[in-house]
């Protein structure tokens, strides 16, 4: 424990952020790193509690707390706060795959689990762990490794999503021989097309994907495996395969009007801004917001993107419906630390519209109903309802409409955010692969086997729509588990 008395003495400070109606005129992230002297102060916050919450992952109230990589927090903030910042890189790297995308998009699971929580701040984990990673790339210490011995194995990766990556990492230094298969042109899957520029910045996934390929790792691109790339041939040609494509089959919506112009799934909506953005396409050349009314459906993650990014674009006005109630600005008593806080949070994209627009662009406890159009088939509007909760006989929670509460909302762009219900089917049906109740691809409890002899399956489309930091778990057990199979036993950890 660095400092005993930094929790109480050391307030928390977080990244210095650039002002919304600024920062909305780019697409480059836009938090300041704080300076070696106030991240040694954060790091001395860290209580090295007997118990680290932080890095156990439980699954509290229905929900995980703890990080999932279980890093070794308390080791790499004591040894930020007393400057030993390459000693902090080889406890961070132990664990986790990589920290450069965490750090950036994790929500912070052991920030919620951080016992300074309990009746305080949490420690900025997230923030020295970027501190740590940026630092080893700044200082030339994220080299190629070398693989300490290797083996005639050969195994092939489908995805290079964040689960993708992390089996091939973990197979490649192990000694195996790795080739990766991704459908886009261009390796990262979510990290590249699916998180925007301004939250993960695309130089960073390719500085990654290129420290791999030194590595050893091959990257096959525009191979969409299941349609050009035959399954039964990658089956036959490797000795083991793993199926990390994602959950990218998005939730539509089935209601009058969806047929028609102006109405995209978020995920293609944004893609298509981060390929016009790495390809230097001129502006306008992909699907733009700029001058139009735009209603988000889905208040998560995703559609804060959407937010944000249509800013961005230049759009006349947002407006982000979100189906449940509006959560409160601090824990419930039924919602103690160490579960993760069901609180309100205003992302970057709420921030942004707060600052261009005045207001907070959500609507709670509202559904869209239909979608209006003139009769040329324009979009025109939404007519919406607002919904109310109540608990059926056996206790599960049902929706219904409220009477009375239509309305029309104005729009000339749809985006639909809301959510994704598994893997696209023709992966599973190509290799023959049981889906469960979800459409996710099905292994044994706690496993990463499918039923076909030698696939395996992790991420997205084994557990369903997470977070990147349990994909990059997934990832990494499921590379044990291969391993084993392969060689009979494991040493990997």
């Amino acid at each position: 424990m660095g400092k005993p008395t930094g929790f109480l003495e050391d307030a928390r400070r977080n990244q210095a952020a650039e002002d919304p109606r600024e920062r909305v005129r780019h697409f480059r992230e836009f938090h300041t790193e704080l300076p070696a002297e106030e991240r040694a102060r954060q790091g001395g916050r860290c209580m090295a509690c007997g118990v680290p919450f932080c890095q156990s992952a439980m699954k509290l109230g229905g929900m995980v707390s703890g990080c999932p990589l279980h890093n070794l927090i308390p080791e790499w903030n004591d040894e930020v706060y007393r400057g030993n910042m390459e000693h902090a890189l080889s406890r961070l790297t132990k664990t986790s795959s990589f920290p450069e995308f965490t750090s950036r998009v994790c929500p912070a699971l052991c920030e919620a689990a951080c016992t300074c929580g309990l009746y305080g701040d949490p420690v900025s984990v997230r923030e020295n762990e970027y501190s740590i990673i940026e630092y080893g790339f700044a200082h030339g210490l994220m080299q190629p490794r070398k693989k300490p011995v290797v083996t005639d194995k050969k195994i092939a990766v489908i995805g290079s999503g964040p689960a993708g990556l992390a089996v091939a990492d973990r197979l490649n230094l192990r000694g195996h021989n790795v080739t990766v298969y991704e459908r886009d042109d261009r390796p990262g899957g979510l990290l590249m097309y699916g998180i925007p520029n301004m939250k993960l910045e695309k130089e960073i996934v390719d500085r990654r994907v290129e420290l791999m390929r030194a590595e050893g790792v091959r990257f096959e691109l525009n191979c969409d495996v299941g349609r050009t790339v035959s399954a039964a041939e990658l089956l036959a040609a490797y000795d083991a395969v793993v199926l990390c494509c994602g959950a990218k089959q998005p939730r539509d919506l089935k209601i009058p009007g969806r047929e028609g112009a102006g109405v995209y799934f978020a995920v293609d909506f944004l893609a298509a801004t981060t390929r016009a953005l790495v390809d230097g396409h001129p502006v306008g050349d992909y699907p733009s917001a700029k001058g139009k009314r735009v209603v988000i459906v889905g208040g998560g993650d995703t559609g804060n993107d959407c937010v944000g990014t249509c800013i961005r674009h230049g759009c006349e006005s947002v407006v982000q419906i979100e189906m449940m109630p509006r959560l409160p600005d601090a824990r419930a008593e039924n919602n103690p630390w160490p579960q993760w806080p069901r609180v309100c949070k205003t992302d970057y994209g709420q921030q942004e519209a707060i600052a261009c627009f005045g207001a907070d662009p959500r609507v709670y406890e509202t559904t869209v109903k239909e979608l209006l159009r003139d009769a040329s088939g324009a979009l025109t509007g939404v007519k919406t309802v607002q919904v109310a909760f109540s608990r059926d006989e056996t206790g599960r929670s049902v929706m219904r409409e409220v009477a009375g509460t239509e309305q029309e909302l104005p729009a000339d762009l749809l985006l639909i955010a809301a959510g994704f219900l598994g893997p696209e089917p023709y992966v599973a049906q190509a290799f023959g692969v049981p889906t469960d109740g979800r459409s996710n691809l099905q292994t044994g409890e706690g496993k990463y086997a499918t039923g076909v002899p030698k696939l395996f399956a992790a991420g997205d489309a084994r557990r369903g729509q997470s977070l990147v930091v349990w994909a990059i778990a997934e990832g990494r057990a499921a590379a044990k588990e291969v391993d084993e199979y392969l060689m009979g036993y494991t040493n990997l950890v």
